[in-house]
């Protein structure tokens, strides 16, 4: 069980890196913090350069994931990151990821939620530091889901505009 969860934070947390080092440097062909606010802007966010830092970071929470550090809130960052891009992005293309819906953020989202549930395993950093028998177990990986779409609500809800005010301004 110890090596699959090592594997699992690796990859995933490795992939969610490289995800935050696009929006945040530019890396691996991204946009960098103007071209990820640019594309925010395009989906209504208020304050899209602030928003494209903070999913730079929360993605890039994903080294936190890979070493097994502080693994609850690697996992909410990128809880949070995925529960966003699915509403904003994914779910109006329906499931797979071919035609761009929800199937690799839900993925993403999923193997957050169960990490943060199951504990980083033996082989990580919160072991190593005493921190696995806190920050572990059932409780956390619902917390992680409950927070996490509480913020995406809030994040939707308030820093969208709404179309319906732009509507009415012109």
């Amino acid at each position: 069980m110890s090596y699959g969860l090592l594997l699992l934070r690796v990859v995933v947390g490795g992939t969610m890196f490289g995800h935050g080092a696009q929006k945040l440097f530019g890396w691996f062909g991204g946009g960098g913090p103007k071209g990820t606010a640019g594309f925010l802007g395009q989906l209504g966010f208020r304050a899209p350069l602030v928003f494209a830092v903070f999913a730079g970071l929360a993605e890039s929470g994903g080294l936190l994931l890979a070493a097994g550090f502080l693994t609850p809130l690697a996992a909410l960052g990128i809880s949070i990151v995925m529960l966003n891009a699915i509403s904003t992005v994914h779910w109006s293309k329906g499931f797979w990821n071919s035609n761009g819906g929800i199937e690799f953020p839900l993925t993403l989202l999923t193997v957050a939620v169960a990490v943060a549930a199951t504990g980083p395993g033996r082989f990580s950093l919160d072991r190593a530091v005493g921190l696995d028998d806190n920050l572990s177990g059932v409780w956390w990986g619902i917390g992680v889901l409950g927070v996490a779409a509480a913020i995406s609500f809030l994040t939707l809800t308030v820093a969208k505009r709404r179309e319906r005010l732009q509507a009415a301004a012109t």
